[in-house]
């Protein structure tokens, strides 16, 4: 199939079905995307005319008796260089904005509006536990950072403490999440599995929970995903050892299933307070459950991912789970994006 509108379609498709909003142009080359944003951006002249004049005749300049004159259209030379300044740097949701403003009379879409400008009637229902709010409102934020149609959620404050004071340490937190009694887990599972890192570090990774080979050693993110994880790190500039890593849930639920709510409750002031005593700087959330939990809602990780949120005053990015991106290497580029977007709030002054 060489046809790039073609090829965009089905992609777009597939997103559609796994509930997403939002794209990346990660299977075209630069030469066929640039093609497709610029495809049908100058309108075909109308049905009866020739390209220099009217149906009415040689002699005719405008428009038919009554037609309402179009809008001049913008040369689509101009169209395309504004979609090649716009992407040099990889930004394709950039380019697509400079190509949608640059439409005759089009109103600004979904992503050329800034966050503020969504309307609240667009956050969906299950969001209304979290606070839908722009960065720029919040105290000591920067500037926004959001996808197409994101909006930056925010859920707790700094002041909501852990209620665990009284844990001094990172290895006291662990001994207590070790004799925890709060759930069912600790008796089903073999370890408990508080976290590991630096003690000191302030870019921390919250999983969803331990999985089996998880369970059986005591220690986040092994395996395959775990090799994963530590390659993206090393490409933002970390060792595994320099940050920590935990899970939202600190004990396996029988055969991997989904955790309960008593579960999640039982587990969150363990999170809470590592997150304290680590001083977090910002924090990024792998896979759909850790994201959807921490930011109290159902939305979609693609519509989470890509997006400065804050989880009890401290930056949170969500991305897919490294297990997701050994499944489907085409949210690799994604994933990337925000990673980077990640280490960028880390090194914010």
């Amino acid at each position: 199939m060489n046809d790039p509108r073609e090829r965009l379609r089905q992609y777009l498709e597939q997103r559609r079905e796994l509930g997403e909003s939002e794209f990346v142009l990660d299977s075209l080359s630069v030469e066929d995307a640039l093609k497709v944003l610029t495809a049908g951006a100058v309108p075909p002249p109308t049905p009866g005319r020739s390209s220099g004049g009217s149906a009415g005749g040689a002699g005719s300049s405008g428009p038919a008796s009554g037609a309402a004159s179009p809008p001049p259209a913008r040369p689509d030379s101009a169209i395309r260089r504004a979609a090649e300044a716009a992407a040099k740097d990889g930004d394709w949701r950039a380019a697509l904005r400079s190509v949608d403003a640059a439409a005759p009379g089009a109103p600004p879409s979904a992503a050329a509006r800034p966050v503020a400008e969504t309307p609240a009637g667009e956050t969906p229902a299950s969001e209304t536990s979290a606070t839908a709010t722009p960065l720029a409102e919040t105290p000591g934020a920067a500037t926004p950072v959001a996808s197409p149609g994101g909006v930056s959620l925010t859920v707790g404050a700094r002041s909501n403490g852990s209620g665990l004071g009284h844990l001094g340490d990172l290895a006291a937190v662990a001994a207590a999440i070790a004799a925890c009694k709060g759930c069912t887990l600790s008796s089903t599972a073999l370890n408990h599995v508080p976290g590991e890192g630096n003690p000191k570090a302030r870019f921390v990774v919250v999983g969803e929970a331990p999985g089996a080979t998880e369970d059986e050693l005591g220690r986040p993110f092994v395996g395959k995903s775990g090799e994963l994880l530590t390659k993206i790190l090393e490409a933002i500039g970390f060792k595994r050892e320099d940050v920590f890593i935990c899970n939202v849930l600190k004990h396996r639920p029988p055969g991997n299933r989904n955790p309960n709510p008593d579960e999640i409750v039982a587990c969150r002031p363990f999170l809470l307070r590592q997150l304290e005593l680590l001083d977090a700087k910002v924090i990024l959330a792998l896979g759909t459950f850790a994201a959807q939990t921490l930011l109290e809602t159902d939305s979609t990780i693609g519509k989470l991912r890509g997006i400065e949120h804050r989880y009890h005053g401290i930056p949170l990015v969500a991305t897919y789970h490294p297990a997701a991106l050994l499944r489907n290497p085409s949210w690799k580029r994604p994933a990337w994006e925000d990673v980077q977007l990640a280490r960028r709030i880390f090194d914010r002054p």
